[in-house]
């Protein structure tokens, strides 16, 4: 492809492309990585997406379109929003990400096979998201020995479900040039789908891997990643069509729900705004923002960092100002950033590799300080660690804050993976009793509560969570101690719109109280 980029206009105001596979570990990751970093040394703006609940590969995704420092990818799930509300989440993205007539790319990776969703309706799968944006498919398929075959399992891609517009196909692991040519062949003789890149069997493979998918883009890999993404890079302006790939994206119809159709050209129209704070069923009045902006801190750090932007947006909406903490980075730095905090957000990442650090931070006392006071703290999966007695691994027992009474033990395999959906069933400051929540879990860690503890906040009737304590019949997850609330369980803030005003509303009270005294 040239390296100055067609800017004539699209037929459409979205280009969009979603690269999808028959199964996880085909190669879609290895290619969507590719796919944006060059093009964004095209000098395209490349848009990335991440269909389903991730926060590393979306790191990831990020990185290689917009290098150091560039947000994640946004994550797309049929599970936490319907087909217009992904509409309005990927269309008003997008405009935040780059005026409309930049030469851009909105690049989509799904998740595992294309049709492999929650039940034998393929219900929230990548191929429902593909229809619910009209957005065409490319697929990448692992040829690892086979010719014929990976006709048949094109053809059963392409006719299983209807309302998908399929692109092309890429094939991966490709042993020759002849290989290569035998695929091509096969293809054209018996299916009209554009063969556009067959990338070569590597001796290693470039994308390191970690017990939850690969590696994280902080910490210890952080030099690594432009250099590996570079290489990916250059892999597919090789072996890929990416003037023919670029054509496909810009090819897209109307967006639905976003661009209609007008006297037979394509009309754009502004996305209707996606409600981050929008009103919902909640435990107080949150219709409004607060008068005074309370000041809520999240760590971010490289042991902290799965926070979607969606939820940081949502408390800036509802009326916070967020101040960004650290406990793995120089954690003396900025202490005096935890003063006068209102409420705090302690999201997941990865505690258990920096346990030394962590268990010697001089913060813990002040985190366990302000939870014994009630300061309104939101803590996801690691941020329960962080708040916990301590956590146990390979035999050694680090302490932590000490501000919940449980203790964690880290496991080789995982204990919780995928999707969550419980009912609250204790008060607190962030949702109502009663409120069906969604959300997901990934964790190789269990948890073993003190005998005095209070009972679980969420009653699981999808996931495992803490698992079924004290001999319960159904999983459990959630623990509220004062107006702390730790759990498992991470949230998307679009799919839950009371938790943002909710969580602000609470913050805001204690700003309050704190000044009358």
């Amino acid at each position: 492809m040239d390296a100055t980029p067609d800017t004539a206009p699209a037929a459409t105001r979205y280009p969009r492309l979603c690269v999808s596979a028959a199964s996880g570990g085909g190669g879609k990751t290895l290619l969507s990585l590719g796919l944006a970093r060059a093009f964004c040394e095209a000098g395209l703006t490349v848009k990335p997406f991440k269909k389903g609940p991730d926060y590393i590969d979306a790191a990831w995704l990020g990185r290689a379109a917009g290098g150091a420092g560039a947000p994640p990818a946004t994550n797309l799930d049929p599970f936490f929003l319907d087909g217009p509300e992904l509409a309005r989440l990927f269309a008003r993205s997008l405009d935040l990400a780059a005026p409309a007539h930049a030469p851009r790319l909105d690049l989509i990776e799904g998740n595992r096979g294309l049709y492999d969703g929650l039940d034998e309706r393929g219900s929230c799968s990548t191929a429902q998201l593909a229809r619910a944006l009209a957005c065409p498919v490319l697929l990448c398929l692992d040829a690892t020995k086979m010719t014929r075959t990976a006709v048949a399992l094109l053809s059963g891609l392409l006719n299983f479900e209807p309302g998908l517009r399929f692109c092309g196909v890429v094939f991966n692991r490709v042993g020759s040039p002849r290989h290569e040519g035998a695929l091509r062949r096969m293809v054209a003789a018996h299916l009209e789908l554009p063969v556009l890149g067959a990338l070569p069997r590597m001796a290693r493979n470039p994308l390191p891997e970690r017990h939850m998918g690969i590696a994280s883009t902080g910490g210890s890999l952080s030099t690594e990643v432009d250099a590996l993404l570079d290489e990916l890079a250059a892999l597919v302006r090789e072996h890929v069509d990416l003037t023919a790939v670029l054509a496909a994206a810009r090819g897209a119809g109307p967006l639905p729900g976003v661009e209609g159709e007008s006297t037979g050209e394509t009309r754009a129209q502004d996305p209707e705004p996606l409600h981050l704070s929008a009103p919902a069923p909640a435990a107080r009045p949150s219709s409004a923002a607060p008068k005074i902006r309370p000041r809520i801190g999240y760590v971010r750090d490289a042991a902290f960092w799965f926070y979607y932007p969606e939820n940081l947006a949502a408390l800036t909406a509802a009326g916070a100002d967020l101040v960004p903490l650290s406990l793995a980075d120089a954690p003396e730095s900025g202490a005096g950033l935890w003063e006068g905090l209102d409420g705090l957000y302690l999201g997941g990442g990865f505690p258990e590799d920096f346990l030394p650090q962590l268990s010697g931070s001089p913060q813990l006392a002040r985190l366990a300080g302000l939870a014994q006071a009630g300061l309104p703290i939101y803590a996801e999966c690691g941020g329960m660690i962080l708040l916990s007695q301590g956590m146990e691994r390979d035999g050694v027992f680090w302490p932590l804050a000490g501000a919940l009474p449980l203790r964690i033990v880290w496991t080789a395999r995982p204990q919780g993976l995928g999707y969550v959906e419980g009912i609250v069933r204790a008060a607190n400051p962030f949702f109502p009793v009663g409120l069906r929540l969604r959300g997901h879990e990934f964790h190789y860690s269990a948890c073993r509560l003190d005998a005095d503890a209070a009972p679980p906040a969420l009653e699981l009737v999808r996931g495992s969570g803490m698992g079924r304590q004290a001999g319960g019949a159904t999983p459990v997850d959630g623990i509220l101690c004062r107006r702390t609330w730790a759990a498992y369980t991470h949230i998307f803030a679009p799919a839950v719109p009371c938790w943002a005003p909710n969580f602000v509303a609470a913050a805001a009270d204690r700003r309050e109280a704190r000044a009358r005294t």
